[in-house]
């Protein structure tokens, strides 16, 4: 309730500080926003849109990034681009920047300041490529997060987790009462998070630097990540067998109902429980780092816009962008996500316990990585998806094999 009212708070200044444009235009908008947690942040950019006098066209492709991005790219290629497109920050657009169909924003976000206020600076980074800036990152998503159902923990009849080891102790008393230990859904970007997720809470961050950053081959290849693996290989069995699950938010609502006693996905799950009525820390809980080691690989969500050879269209383009980095639209949209604002100067007093969690992990600089999708390829990433997904549905697949499959993709990444 206390978020509701802070986002009907925050309706009036958001109107009131971006009212005005000159010229009402339609935009296009694609993104893959599609579950209710997601729709409800959504809204809070069309309205903010919409209340500066221009269109929010809403133009939502089901499925994950991994279907849309293809469809994305293909319509920018093939001439028919949107006014907006989501992609994550990182290297998804880096072809589409190089050859110049992106929208330079650097005296938009010079003339606003967006190196001082975003943090980590490696968002903005991201959204760089020779000096400009071509995107406008809008929030900071980690994937590094376990979620549990306290309704489930109680008829168990067992203590919640508050780490990952608690977490496999307790599998067999939940298997007991009739639920599933851990909610997954079947498709490769989630096994290949869960896998990131299990690395960083088992081998510290440093070993995280050591292996997808510096690409070291003794730490690819060492004893730490081998007892990783090892691990990973063992999750397998607190996944329900009959498992035909697919959607990251359809996962999400098995711990919402209770039906499976935790999952490992990103902060955008808040955004769930936030729909269903659940407060952190009553119905569910949260274990960043897996209650181990307490760290954020700050990836998220970034808005980008193809060239278009209209002005009025470029200046409403413009306008998205400044609303988006706006204090008030930060603040609504991120309350809604579940994510944290990329803005350090924006109050934040109706954030959840989760949140602020979070929150106090991204204060200090050593807790702070870069995502995956900042360090590596689409291709890169592609090729390690398919692995793990293969591992996780093959329980006959070894780990040390997998394990040296990993490692070599990694050392050969481009």
């Amino acid at each position: 309730m206390k978020i509701k009212n802070t986002l009907t708070a925050l309706a009036a200044a958001i109107s009131f500080s971006i009212a005005g444009s000159a010229t009402a235009t339609d935009i296009e908008v694609t993104h893959w926003w599609t579950s209710g947690g997601e729709a409800a942040a959504v809204k809070v950019f069309a309205e903010a849109f919409n209340a500066g006098g221009d269109n929010w066209v809403d133009g939502a492709i089901a499925g994950s990034g991994g279907v849309a991005r293809p469809i994305i790219i293909s319509r920018i290629l093939g001439g028919k681009p949107m006014g907006a497109t989501q992609l994550n920050h990182g290297r998804q657009a880096e072809e589409l920047v190089e050859e110049g169909l992106m929208l330079d924003l650097t005296e938009l976000a010079e003339k606003e300041g967006w190196k001082d206020l975003v943090r980590p600076s490696s968002l903005i980074e991201s959204c760089t490529l020779d000096g400009k800036i071509y995107c406008v990152p809008v929030n900071i998503h980690s994937f590094q997060w376990m979620w549990t159902s306290l309704d489930a923990y109680k008829k168990a009849g067992i203590d919640a987790p508050e780490t990952w080891h608690d977490f496999v102790a307790s599998a067999p008393k939940l298997r007991e009462a009739g639920i599933t230990p851990l909610a997954v859904g079947n498709q490769p970007w989630q096994t290949n998070g869960m896998f990131g997720v299990i690395q960083m809470g088992l081998g510290g961050i440093d070993l995280y630097r050591q292996t997808m950053v510096d690409r070291n081959s003794d730490a690819l290849r060492g004893e730490k990540m081998a007892e990783i693996w090892q691990a990973f290989s063992d999750a397998r069995e607190l996944d329900d067998p009959e498992n035909s699950i697919q959607n990251w938010n359809d996962a999400t609502n098995q711990v919402i109902t209770g039906k499976a006693g935790a999952q490992i996905m990103g902060d955008w799950a808040q955004g769930e429980f936030q729909v269903a009525g659940q407060t952190a820390g009553t119905e569910y809980d949260c274990l960043p780092g897996l209650g181990i080691a307490p760290a954020l690989d700050t990836g998220g969500d970034a808005f980008y816009f193809p060239v278009v050879d209209d002005e009025e269209v470029t200046a409403a383009q413009k306008r998205m962008a400044s609303m988006m980095m706006s204090k008030a639209v930060q603040v609504g949209f991120n309350l809604a996500k579940g994510s944290l604002p990329v803005r350090a100067d924006v109050d934040l007093s109706a954030a959840n316990g989760c949140m602020k969690k979070g929150l106090a992990i991204l204060d200090n600089p050593d807790n702070i990585v870069s995502a995956g999708v900042q360090l590596l390829s689409a291709d890169t990433t592609g090729q390690l998806e398919d692995l793990l997904v293969e591992f996780w549905n093959d329980p006959s697949m070894a780990a040390a094999d997998a394990h040296d499959a990993w490692a070599t993709i990694i050392e050969e990444a481009d």
